[in-house]
This record gives structure tokens, C-alpha cells and sequence, in this order.
């Protein structure tokens, strides 16, 4: 039967046929539509070129925290909630990489690859792998316990940098709250405090030559900066960049959202914020947002040469190329 003849006839199969055809249209077209509204980089210059889709890589992750790059290219990140670490290959593949983690949140990499973490569950900073060198580094100041441990970075001397938001709902029995306070764990052992006057501090990470430390402070609309000695300690706190149209109003007050941080090879500084991932230069001047999705919590840059920028948050993973490479000193 011809084509024409049985069109002209309402033949019921035809009619069926053109139906299901028609939906099948309208659903490759509805599509097409989301894919071009999805979300694409707007062209910063040395960062990143425009137009490129951010690609989704997986959802339904329990709590994305905490992603770091490793040398075969890979990412891994913590799922906070689910008490374990995953890992995403450079072909998207994804699997379980350590199945309890002591609630890790931040992770950094040591020159041995020994792997750090900030821990929830039973709250600590150590080495959580491999299992031969694990081992506790600071699970209490001044006595107190740690309140939650959010995110940290190792600098060459052997010192490591953590931040201590404080506590997320009340207070345990046995546990008396300190404040949210930034430390650095000195390469002897000891924990100093470095400061405990910003509200809420979260992200944490050391400019390339380790001389500026930033830290996110999610109840503010600035990243926070100090300079850094030659033995760790800290001076000149500062508001170094300001978040651009980041500031909401929320139930537990005004909230930038600044959570994950992480710099390239020439000095520049990302910050996971409400309205997307926000680049500055290394003297604070805002050069563009990247929106994305659904709201950032952390950012790394990955990949065997560290030009693939990685994002995780609200059980989501993407990522996308970019011109700039991550700083190659350190793994975070």
C-alpha cells in the first residue's frame, strides 16, 4: 500500500504510526532544547573558552565533598553522608574507592600519597590511607573536642592548613562546642590556632607559592586572606575578593554560599558560590562567574595535566576543559 493512498484512507495503523513518530520527534526536539539551555562557560580570558557545555557526569551522590585530583588523572571525592570516597576515572567511569571514610569531608594528598582527611563521624584530621600509615593528627584543642572538620590544605613544610565551621544542628552530649575557628597543624605536631573571628569559615587553600593563605567564609560576601611566614604562622588578615551578587538571605542569616576554593598554575583563585564558580586574579579582581546546575560545594582541577576543572555538589558531579592549568605543586 502506498504511503499517500493510505494517509488519504486514515488508515488506523498509519495514524498510530504518525503519532508515535510525532512523539518521538518532539521528545529528540525537547532535548535538543534542554542540552542548549544547559548551562555553558562564558569566555574568560586564560581560563576558559566560551560556549562549552558543562557536563554532567553522574547524580545521585549522598553529600559531594572534598575533590582532588590524583597523579593517574582520576578525581576523588568524598560522599560526606554515606561515609565512603568515590572515584571518577578520566573516561567518566565511576566506582567506590575507600567504603568507610570516618565521614571524610576535605582531602589533600601527601609527597608520599598518603591521603588526609577531615573527618565527620568521629571528628578528626589524619591520614585515612592506606591503612598502614592512618594515624590521628588533631581531634582536639585546648582540650575541647573538634566541633566538624570541613576542608584543609597541605603545604610543602609539612603543615597542614583546616578549617572548623562548627557544628551542623546541636551539640552531642559529650560534646562542649568551641568556636568556628581556622587552625594549621604545625609539621611538629602541635595545633595553633589561627583564627576564630570568622563566622563561618569553610573552604581553605594556599596561593601557588604559599605565601597568601584564602579562607571561604560562607556567612560573608569576601574570601578571606592572610599572609603567610616562613614557619607557618600567619599575619595581616584581609578581605582579599568580593563575591559578586553571592549574598543571600537564608534562615541561619545572609550566606554567600563560598564553600570549595582552589587556584591554577598562575595564582588565580576559584570559589564555589551561590551563583556559580567565581574566578579572580591574584590581587582579588573579579574576571567572570560560571554558572552551573545546581549549586557548587567543590571544585579541584584534575586530569594527568590539570586542565580539566571538576565540580561537586547537591549529589552531583561535572566538569569541563579549560585553558588554565591547576597549579602542579601539590595535588590540591
Amino acid at each position: 500500500m502506498h504511503l499517500s493512498f493510505a494517509v488519504k484512507q486514515k488508515q488506523p495503523w498509519l495514524k498510530n504510526m504518525l503519532a508515535a513518530g510525532f512523539a518521538a520527534s518532539f521528545a529528540v526536539m525537547a532535548t535538543s532544547a534542554w542540552a542548549e539551555d544547559y548551562p555553558v562557560t562564558p569566555a574568560i580570558p586564560g581560563v576558559v573558552a566560551g560556549g562549552l557545555h558543562i557536563r554532567l557526569i553522574k547524580e545521585g551522590f549522598t553529600g559531594t565533598e572534598g575533590p582532588l585530583g590524583l597523579p593517574d588523572g582520576s578525581l576523588i571525592f568524598t560522599e560526606t553522608q554515606a561515609n565512603r570516597i568515590t572515584r571518577i576515572d578520566e573516561n567518566d567511569n565511576v566506582t567506590t574507592y575507600i567504603a568507610d571514610s570516618n565521614g571524610a569531608n576535605g582531602l589533600a594528598l601527601g609527597p608520599g600519597g598518603e591521603l588526609y582527611a577531615v573527618q565527620t563521624l568521629k571528628p578528626r584530621v589524619g591520614i585515612i590511607h592506606p591503612a598502614e600509615k592512618a594515624k590521628v593528627l588533631a581531634e582536639k584543642y585546648n582540650g575541647k573536642p573538634l566541633n566538624r572538620p570541613n576542608d584543609l590544605v597541605l603545604d610543602k613544610k609539612g603543615g597542614i592548613y583546616f578549617t572548623d565551621p562548627g557544628l551542623n544542628g546541636p551539640a552531642k552530649p559529650d560534646q562542649a562546642p568551641t568556636q568556628p575557628a581556622v587552625y594549621y597543624i604545625k609539621p611538629s605536631g602541635e595545633l595553633v590556632l589561627i583564627d576564630n573571628e570568622i563566622k563561618r569559615p569553610n573552604g581553605i587553600q594556599l596561593s601557588p607559592d604559599e605565601k597568601v593563605l584564602y579562607v571561604a567564609n560562607t556567612a560573608g560576601e569576601y574570601v578571606i586572606a592572610f599572609d603567610v611566614a616562613a614557619d607557618g604562622s600567619v599575619s595581616n588578615k584581609r578581605n582579599f575578593a568580593k563575591l559578586e551578587d553571592a549574598l543571600q538571605n537564608t534562615e541561619n542569616g545572609p550566606s554567600s554560599g563560598a564553600d570549595g576554593l582552589a587556584v591554577d598554575a598562575e595564582g588565580r583563585l576559584y570559589v564555589a558560590a551561590n551563583p556559580g564558580i567565581q574566578v579572580f586574579s591574584p590581587t582579588g579582581e573579579f574576571l567572570g562567574n560560571i554558572k552551573l546546575p545546581k549549586k557548587a560545594q567543590n571544585i579541584a582541577f584534575a586530569g594527568k595535566d590539570k586542565r580539566t576543572f571538576y565540580i561537586v555538589g547537591r549529589g552531583a558531579a561535572y566538569k569541563f576543559p579549560t585553558l588554565a592549568q591547576g597549579y602542579t605543586g601539590r595535588a590540591k
